[in-house]
């Protein structure tokens, strides 16, 4: 039997305490004596938090994931369409991003940084090379399996191909669409992180890095919570709108 919504929020709030529970148990112990208790941490980021680094840090990170995310959904959800109406286009890139999606990207960012330098290029590429593969292949996966009966009752009115793609094809293949859009993002947020960490010490990496730097862990796992969190809330705000203009049938268990 589904659980409604008051359940269903219920089992969240319990999976979160449960998680900061054994965080606070594993930093009192500890298991490490880099690892600080979660009341430490969460001390730690209201330090961060009331001299302004940290929202300066987050805001520095954003540029680079904002405009390789940018640049990634209107490269990956057009070329993910190409490749989903044409066979050409298919037959063209559907095995380069096959191997994109399945190769260890991270290695490519030396050759970025020897390519483009340590600037914001550099970074922008990053965050392009780990979504756009995600959004390409999910788009093109939304084309591929657009409900055969949708297209064939098109077909059976005479409808033109342009109009099939726009008034059939496109709005059945949306959610998956959105869906992919969706897991580029978290993928963008991890290639903006590692951008900073890899290439040059800036935003949230800066924290990270000089913190870990003097052994000050409270602040670098604060730091570390603060991009996880703010990446939580962004999908889930994203998964919020799919939800409400895409996935209709889903609404009450949300």
């Amino acid at each position: 039997m589904a659980a409604g919504p008051l359940g269903t929020a219920a089992l969240r709030l319990a999976s979160v305490a449960a998680v900061l529970g054994a965080w606070e148990w594993a930093g009192r112990v500890p298991v490490s004596t880099a690892f600080p208790s979660f009341t430490t941490t969460m001390a730690a980021a209201w330090e961060l938090a009331e001299d302004g680094s940290l929202g300066r840090a987050l805001l520095v990170t954003l540029v680079p994931l904002a405009i390789g995310i940018a640049i990634s959904a209107a490269f990956g959800i057009a070329a993910g369409i190409a490749m989903g109406l044409s066979r050409r286009a298919e037959w063209l890139g559907l095995p380069l991003f096959i191997v994109l999606q399945a190769a260890p990207l991270a290695a490519l960012i030396p050759l970025l940084v020897l390519v483009y330098g340590a600037g914001l290029t550099a970074k922008v590429l990053t965050v392009c090379i780990m979504a756009v593969p995600v959004i390409v292949l999910n788009s093109y996966k939304a084309i591929r399996h657009a409900p055969a009966s949708l297209v064939e009752m098109g077909h059976s009115f005479l409808g033109t191909r342009a109009q099939l793609v726009v008034k059939v094809i496109l709005p059945a293949a949306s959610p998956v669409i959105f869906a992919g859009l969706r897991l580029g993002v978290a993928a963008g947020f991890i290639g903006a992180v590692l951008a900073e960490l890899l290439i040059s010490p800036t935003g949230i990496g800066d924290l990270i890095t000089y913190n870990q730097s003097i052994a000050d862990y409270p602040k670098m796992f604060a730091a570390i919570a603060a991009v996880i969190l703010f990446s939580v809330l962004v999908i889930g705000a994203l998964e919020r709108v799919e939800v409400a203009w895409f996935r209709p049938e889903k609404r009450d268990l949300a």
